[in-house]
């Protein structure tokens, strides 16, 4: 994969990270805090939270094909250096203090994680699917 696409899906990513958080955030608000709102110092956090979140994807990024175990490997560590990155920038900044809100942040950085994987794979499945059309009209245009 090229760096500009690569940096192409790292900022689609990013918006996908930074949507899934607030609706995850806004629901689970709804629940429990009905009465906090979002306010902009809220948003900012997890804009910088997305963000972060998006740029260790240069943990999966290879200038060429990697193996399938490879790439396994690289979403194991991609997802544990996200999980441990963010628990210790909420711990910092103070937006997590004791093991259950740690605990309760590290689901929700998997649940997002997988969701957002979910997506990428349904979007990369697509664009197979759409190359594999073309493929075949090509194909058949070539035996006619």
């Amino acid at each position: 994969m090229q760096l500009s696409e690569f940096i192409k899906k790292v900022i689609q990513q990013f918006f996908i990270i930074f949507t899934l958080i607030i609706i995850i955030l806004t629901f689970l608000r709804q629940l429990y805090y009905p009465e906090s709102t979002f306010d902009l110092k809220s948003i900012y956090i997890i804009m910088t939270f997305s963000f972060i979140a998006s740029l260790l994807g240069f943990i999966l990024y290879s200038p060429h094909n990697l193996s399938a175990k490879n790439t396994q490997i690289r979403m194991a560590i991609h997802f544990l250096a996200l999980e441990a990155l963010l628990i210790i920038l909420g711990s910092v900044t103070g937006i997590v203090d004791s093991a259950s809100s740690r605990l309760t942040l590290a689901i929700q950085i998997a649940v997002i994680y997988g969701l957002v994987r979910l997506l990428s794979w349904h979007q990369d499945k697509k664009v197979s699917d759409e190359i594999n059309e073309k493929l075949n009209l090509l194909k058949k245009g070539l035996e006619e």
